[in-house]
């Protein structure tokens, strides 16, 4: 049974962005894309999804930078954001920081490599989905 929900899925990883989005569909969910902040920020708007999966280290715009405006904005603050996050096992060698990611707005988030059945689970369970 399709349904309307709407998911964005924002990553600078065009496999990893492929490989979410047939899970998704293949649950009956709708999809966009984007490929950094910039561009998700622009589907944002134009579509207005029901919970975004999004990437923390991206070009032009990163993905706490992103959440943050969205859960800044009155418009956007109850759309659901689940982060996608390599940053644990290269925390000393970036400048995002586990700390930040928990002071972020984010409804939740999702280490890298990503399982992609514990992530449609969350997806599920944020959707009211059985």
């Amino acid at each position: 049974m399709p349904n309307d929900k709407l998911v964005l899925v924002v990553d600078d990883d065009p496999d990893l962005v492929e490989a979410i989005c047939m899970k998704l569909e293949s649950k009956s969910y709708r999809v966009a894309k984007a490929y950094d902040g910039i561009e998700a920020w622009d589907k944002i708007q134009e579509e207005r999804p029901d919970l975004i999966i999004l990437d923390v280290m991206m070009p032009r715009k990163d993905g706490y930078k992103l959440c943050d405006e969205l859960k800044n904005n009155p418009e956007y603050e109850d759309i659901t954001v689940v982060l996608l996050t390599a940053v644990g096992s290269a925390v000393t060698s970036t400048r995002y920081t586990h700390q930040e990611g928990m002071s972020t707005l984010a409804d939740d988030y999702i280490p890298k490599p990503v399982d992609l059945d514990k992530l449609m689970s969350m997806v599920d369970d944020f959707m009211g989905q059985a």
